[in-house]
């Protein structure tokens, strides 16, 4: 498993990653951290999210989630009441009666996590002193976590990252004579991650585990000897937990595209030091399979000139992936956070013209938007329907995290994403 070291691609156009950024504080349009469960829940098979919010909290999470009514979801709201609002009943006396009732009836709940949402009154909760005390009168059938998915604070997919950062401190510590292991980090479909275990298995790399975990009764190690890949560019503040125990993040563009995943599984590669050989033979035939994917969106994309709204923070990947394979011309690409450190790698691929920008002032953003004329919009769902009754061709940002996306495999779906309502859109011309 050892020899020579591969070199990072070269890149013949490339941002300097200290290039200007236009930064803008105004109005937001976004949705709220809670919209992570969505994805969590599905994810953590033991776990359960209760939203600790008002009706309208509910609404949002059924609706988005879109679940049937025979299904039994691993979420749900406490809702705060009219005697909560007045202030007649003890909140924490309520909601541990909630807890009680939902354990109760869910005995196969392992991992509770109560989630903060924006309502004044929940604010003044303090869910991480009820989260300890539920933890022990629950303990050890029920581990009790909190976090915040309040839209005041947080994107729609920093949900996640406040959920797997709240986990971190819990992890065990690694053996002591433990050997160096890998962790991908990020919320992966299970037929993506097992396609990235085999993949690494084959690369020579056998210790290696996932956050979230499948089972929160099984959860990763964490230590010195602990090497990190985010597999989602959103998740700062869970890099951050890792690094607090010693874990070290090893820097790679993410997996989107042929050659986003090579270059993803390369750094890893170079990290354990697998020859040229053995990385061209694993990854070779997958990576081919993968371009010719992308070819038949090759032509119907190229050319197409594509704005971002910033939204989910996937931006900048997905703006690096259809720039250089499948030849857009970025307008402009907007995140609602721009952490540097962590897109280093993505930003030295992005082409010297594009503008960036960082936060939103959306009136402003709209204007840019009407005035460059795209042939295509990504934004989120608040500013699609009015977009396209402008006539302009618009992509859902959560779409991109509702389906797999990540790797090989997917690379041609991931191209199908964008190349849709373009399709859509000449359909509606006719």
């Amino acid at each position: 498993m050892t020899g020579t070291a591969l070199a990072s691609p070269s890149v013949a156009c490339a941002v300097d990653k200290e290039a200007p950024v236009l930064r803008e504080r105004g109005q937001r349009e976004v949705f709220c951290g809670l919209t992570g469960i969505i994805w969590l829940h599905r994810k953590i098979q033991d776990a359960f999210f209760l939203v600790v919010g008002s009706r309208t909290c509910a609404h949002l999470i059924q609706s988005a989630a879109g679940v049937m009514i025979f299904a039994e979801p691993r979420f749900a709201t406490a809702i705060m009441g009219e005697k909560d609002l007045a202030g007649l009943t003890d909140a924490n006396e309520e909601l541990d009666r909630a807890v009680e009732k939902l354990l109760a009836r869910r005995p196969d709940i392992k991992l509770l996590f109560l989630v903060g949402s924006c309502p004044s009154e929940v604010i003044k909760l303090d869910l991480s002193r009820a989260a300890e005390r539920l933890s022990a009168t629950h303990a050890p059938d029920v581990r009790v976590l909190n976090y915040s998915g309040s839209g005041i604070e947080t994107t729609f997919t920093q949900g996640e990252d406040a959920c797997l950062a709240a986990m971190v401190p819990t992890f065990p510590a690694e053996p002591a004579d433990s050997e160096k292991s890998l962790m991908v980090v990020g919320t992966l479909p299970d037929v993506v991650e097992d396609q990235f275990r085999r993949l690494f298995d084959e690369l020579g790399i056998e210790s290696m585990q996932f956050l979230p975990p499948r089972h929160s009764t099984e959860p990763p190690t964490v230590g010195k000897n602990t090497r990190f890949l985010l597999a989602q560019p959103f998740l700062a503040e869970t890099a951050r937990a890792l690094e607090e125990r010693g874990a070290e993040r090893i820097a790679a563009p993410f997996p989107f595209g042929a050659e986003g995943t090579t270059s993803w599984l390369r750094a890893a590669a170079n990290e354990w030091q697998v020859s040229r050989e053995r990385f061209a033979a694993v990854t070779e035939t997958k990576r081919r399979r993968a371009e010719l994917s992308l070819e038949r969106y090759r032509d119907r994309l190229n050319g197409q000139r594509i704005f971002f709204f910033p939204d989910s923070q996937l931006e900048i990947p997905m703006a690096r992936f259809l720039s250089r394979e499948l030849g857009m011309e970025l307008i402009e690409v907007g995140t609602p956070y721009l952490h540097r450190h962590h897109l280093a790698d993505e930003l030295s691929m992005l082409p010297e013209t594009v503008v960036l920008s960082e936060g939103q002032d959306v009136e402003r953003q709209l204007d840019r938007c009407r005035s460059a004329k795209p042939d295509l919009v990504v934004c989120g769902l608040g500013l699609a329907n009015p977009l396209e009754t402008e006539g302009l061709a618009t992509k859902w940002s959560i779409e991109l995290l509702f389906t797999p996306t990540h790797g090989y495999e997917q690379a041609g779906d991931l191209a199908e994403l964008f190349a849709r309502p373009l399709r859509r859109r000449e359909k509606l011309r006719v």
